[in-house]
């Protein structure tokens, strides 16, 4: 709000004004700060959910957007640097949500040209909610990010780390929902 009153003034100036909008991640399948769903468990180490992706869709896009690329990332795992549990990049720019079970990538519910990059479960794709029992609640950081390359020079096994770096080279803008998760 610092600079509010200089913006303001131009405006009655004549100069252009445009009110910023950002970039808008929401989902029917996660809310934020609100526990997620068994379906979105994952299906492994001691877990037995659906392992189903959420349905996302996004709006307010930036001026600029080339591409999209879109991460899940568990700050609270117990591994010094959390768990990546999606990495999905180069979703094409007209795109404006992914359908449940989009994550799977047998499922063709990605679109085109996109890459699920490999998680820290060791494969590409949407990998759930798993954390130890006991362990407390744990984020789960669903984050979108605007582009402003059409792809990242990435392979498709391309790392998280190596992901990350490229996304905040190139991002625009960014939108988080932070869904919640633990077991007994």
């Amino acid at each position: 709000m610092k600079h509010a009153g200089k913006i303001f003034f131009g405006c009655l100036l004549g100069l252009t004004c445009q009110t910023a909008m950002a970039l808008e991640l929401q989902s029917p399948d996660v809310s934020n700060q609100v526990r997620m769903k068994k379906q979105q468990e994952y299906k492994g180490f001691g877990c037995d959910g659906d392992n189903i992706s959420p349905a996302l869709k996004w709006k307010d896009i930036p001026s600029g957007t080339k591409s999209f690329a879109l991460t899940i990332h568990d700050p609270d795992a117990p591994t010094g640097s959390g768990w990546w549990h999606w990495v999905v990049f180069n979703i094409p720019r007209d795109t404006r949500e992914l359908p449940a079970n989009a994550g799977d990538p047998a499922s063709g519910l990605m679109p085109e040209g996109a890459i699920q990059s490999r998680t820290d479960f060791g494969t590409g794709g949407y990998g759930g909610p798993c954390p130890p029992k006991g362990h407390g609640t744990h984020h789960y950081n669903i984050t979108l990010y605007a582009l402003d390359v059409e792809k990242l020079p990435l392979k498709e096994d391309a790392p998280a780390a190596q992901v990350g770096f490229h996304i905040n080279r190139h991002k625009l803008a960014e939108s988080t929902i932070t869904g919640l998760y633990s077991r007994k």
